[in-house]
Order: structure tokens, then C-alpha cells, then sequence
């Protein structure tokens, strides 16, 4: 008999969707990638810096995107549905990206 975990969840998302955050991790995958270079090529400190903060204001706009699109569909669709169960989930989630 097989265990499956009932935790794992999935979302479909559109086309226009997926691309807009495919492009974004790309972008960001790319500055990694540069930063990666500058520490090899003995960049000084506060140019790699820089990039470091750029980085992760692309990562705080990933995110926000994400969690824009999650609550105009998974969290939306759940109350026209009458549930709150994405609600709790939510918050528990914004309490995590707040620390």
C-alpha cells in the first residue's frame, strides 16, 4: 500500500501568468549568475552589494506578483465558494513573508 501526502497542492496557472513569472525568475537567476561572476572575478565589496540589493528587491517582486495573482484566484475563488480555509492560509503565509 502506498503513503500519499495529502498536503501537496498544485494551481494551473495561465498562460500570461506562468510567463510573466518564468521571465522574472529568469531575470533573477541572471543577476545571480552576474553576482556569482563578480565574487569570482574579485569584484570590490560594495559593487557586489549593490547587485546583492537588486537582487533581492527582483525576489520582493516576485513575490509580490505571486501573491497578488494567488489572491485574486486561489484565495477569491475559495470565498465566492463559501470556504475560509485559503483565508487562514493567507495569513499564516503573510505572517511568514513579514518576519
Amino acid at each position: 500500500m502506498s503513503e500519499q501526502c495529502c498536503c501537496v497542492k498544485t494551481k494551473k496557472r495561465s498562460e500570461k501568468e506562468y510567463k510573466s513569472l518564468i521571465n522574472r525568475l529568469s531575470r533573477i537567476e541572471g543577476q545571480i549568475r552576474g553576482i556569482r561572476n563578480m565574487v569570482e572575478n574579485d569584484a570590490y565589496c560594495t559593487d557586489i552589494l549593490t547587485q546583492a540589493s537588486a537582487v533581492s528587491a527582483a525576489i520582493d517582486a516576485f513575490n509580490r506578483e505571486l501573491l497578488a495573482n494567488h489572491i485574486k484566484t486561489c484565495v477569491a475563488d475559495d470565498i465566492r465558494n463559501g470556504g475560509d480555509e485559503k483565508i487562514d492560509e493567507l495569513l499564516y503565509t503573510l505572517r511568514k513573508l513579514m518576519r
